[in-house]
């Protein structure tokens, strides 16, 4: 295994923990929560940006600068800002996509939220997400955090995941159990 591999797991839930632990220290994990979700964002939205991020050959102080910039212009949290700059002098700024998202999982675990999915085939308003999310809410008694994607592939219907336990109503779910009896017949 190489350490590339090791280091996913075990060493960004580390990172991200301790990020966690400092921003609970400073009663900034709500503002750094959100940060850390702007950056993930700007990772996804721009090929330039995760390119320059996963570029072996990026120099330390390039990466400072753009850090540098990136903080003046979203108002980072300095601790946030540090962090960032810890990651870049420790050669692990490669994995800050990770350890972000490792961070906002750690929040969202820690305001006792439970992680949901929610796939449909139609395009669904933000209302409807809402109602969803409520009802979520009351039947698994927990606050929902809900990730919601709009699959075309179902044909009609909708795939929900809690935890484990997974709900599918799609039409293209019926239609294969519907193949499956076919050939067992």
């Amino acid at each position: 295994m190489s350490k590339n591999k090791g280091f996913s797991n075990t060493s960004a839930n580390r990172y991200s923990l301790a990020l966690y632990e400092l921003a609970s220290e400073g009663n900034l994990i709500s503002q750094i929560e959100d940060q850390a979700i702007a950056i993930i964002n700007l990772i996804k939205s721009s090929n330039d940006f995760k390119n320059f991020i996963k570029d072996p050959t990026s120099n330390k102080n390039d990466l400072i600068t753009v850090i540098s910039k990136l903080s003046e212009q979203n108002k980072l949290e300095n601790l946030f800002k540090n962090f960032l700059n810890f990651l870049i002098t420790k050669r692990r700024f490669f994995f800050v996509e990770q350890i972000l998202k490792s961070f906002v999982e750690i929040c969202s675990k820690k305001r006792g939220e439970l992680k949901a999915e929610l796939k449909s085939a139609k395009e669904l308003s933000s209302q409807e997400i809402q109602n969803i999310t409520n009802e979520l809410t009351q039947n698994f008694s927990s606050k929902i955090k809900l990730n919601y994607k709009h699959d075309k592939s179902l044909i009609g219907g909708l795939i929900v995941q809690v935890g484990s336990t997974m709900v599918d109503t799609s039409i293209k779910n019926k239609l294969q159990q519907i193949q499956n009896r076919m050939i067992e017949a």
